[in-house]
């Protein structure tokens, strides 16, 4: 079938990107906690993103649904590559954090552009397959790219590391340009169709309020869900310093607790692709959600290498579960002409929220004890985790997960 044949070579091409992140994450890590040997140092590399995300996103969106979506993801893989080149070349902690904070613009730009287009390219029916596949490919990175990264560390440099996800955001780019347009008309035209002005931005804005208006049972399960998620990525700001300066691992072994996480995440995914059938979206996003949840508290639990794995493999697993079932109410819900200013404004809000939060459990862990801060951290996550799972079981919300041909619209 030749959606499906266009669907593979986009999760390749996606697949060999987050491959490429999966090794530049464990070096970049690693390259900043030896130049400065500082918990708060580290946690920096993750308020960047969402840094980045507060000042590009309250615009972006509106760009987004106005121009083509295939050539922009091309433009921003490629601005992408070009940056993270520059990383090895720069000796000074300030510097790396300017170039990452360009790239985090750059890729501020793809995830919503990429979101609306596999919405465009893959067929309703077709999503939560897609999406559990997708994952698959991610999944695969996750293993595959700390093992990697670990070999690459310990026997050349990592330096080599960060120029492999220079090439792999290259390759994907070419990847990109070898699928179909499904924005023909903006394709021809080449450029927005308004001119952006202040008065179409908040036009934009306003749209968006509606839509969030409307949809009240929609945006209550996505905040509940975005917040259990953003309380892990804060966790995720301490994992190379809990595993290095708590479980006492080095840099090898960091590399091949991550890459455990991995063998978690690619069983989940290969059990959620096969699975598709079987389990319905409710499930896949609450039980999902929260049994991820409960593999950050194991993990931050522990105090040897197999507690730690045992809470890893758990997180990697059922969030293979939990990405895919929201991914696909996220596109059920939210109308493909809105979905880029949408994407871009809550992801401003979730950015400024992950700012919050990471600079509070870094500065905390180093106050205090980081294995305390965050189990507060991941307790917190399983109490929302919770409540999502109440949310999306309410028996009269059932309808919001039906198949999107008998529920177009996103009713309050």
């Amino acid at each position: 079938m030749q959606s499906w044949r266009q669907a593979l070579l986009y999760i390749v091409g996606i697949g060999i990107s987050n491959l490429g992140n999966w090794i530049y994450l464990v070096a970049i890590n690693l390259l900043i906690l030896h130049m400065t040997g500082s918990p708060a140092a580290v946690a920096g590399l993750f308020i960047i993103r969402p840094l980045a995300v507060l000042l590009t996103n309250s615009w972006a969106g509106s760009l987004i649904d106005r121009m083509n979506q295939r050539r922009l993801m091309i433009m921003t893989d490629v601005i992408r590559g070009i940056l993270i080149a520059v990383i090895p070349f720069l000796s000074s902690v300030w510097a790396i954090y300017a170039v990452m904070f360009l790239v985090s613009v750059a890729g501020a730009f793809f995830g919503p552009t990429s979101m609306t287009y596999v919405t465009k390219l893959i067929a309703p029916e077709d999503r939560k397959r897609f999406n559990a596949w997708s994952s698959f490919t991610t999944s695969g990175a996750v293993l595959l790219g700390p093992s990697i990264s670990g070999l690459l560390i310990a026997y050349t440099d990592i330096r080599v590391c960060i120029f492999i996800n220079a090439i792999s955001f290259l390759l994907c780019a070419w990847v990109i340009r070898l699928l179909p347009d499904v924005d023909q008309e903006k394709a021809a035209e080449g450029e927005p169709k308004q001119r952006l002005t202040l008065q179409v931005w908040l036009q934009d804005w306003r749209s968006v309020i509606r839509f969030g208006q409307a949809a009240k049972y929609f945006v209550t399960v996505y905040i509940l869900f975005q917040t259990a998620m953003l309380l892990g990525f804060a966790l995720d700001s301490q994992e190379a310093t809990f595993i290095k300066q708590v479980l006492l691992l080095g840099d090898e072994g960091y590399g091949l607790l991550v890459s455990v996480a991995g063998a978690g995440y690619l069983a989940g995914s290969a059990a959620a692709s096969f699975s598709v059938k079987l389990l319905s979206l409710r499930m896949f996003i609450s039980a999902g959600t929260l049994l991820s949840s409960l593999g950050y508290l194991l993990f931050y639990a522990s105090s040897g290498p197999m507690v730690a794995a045992a809470g890893f493999i758990l997180f990697g697993f059922f969030s293979s579960y939990a990405n895919a079932g929201f991914t696909t109410f996220f596109q059920n819900q939210v109308p493909i002409e809105l979905m880029g200013r949408f994407s871009s404004v809550t992801r401003l809000a979730e950015g400024m929220l992950q700012i919050v939060l990471t600079l509070l459990l870094g500065f905390a862990a180093d106050l205090w004890s980081l294995q305390v801060v965050c189990l507060i951290g991941a307790g917190a996550a399983v109490a929302v985790s919770v409540a999502v799972l109440v949310a999306v079981y309410a028996p009269s919300r059932a309808h919001h997960y039906e198949p999107p041909a008998s529920n177009r619209s996103a009713a309050t």
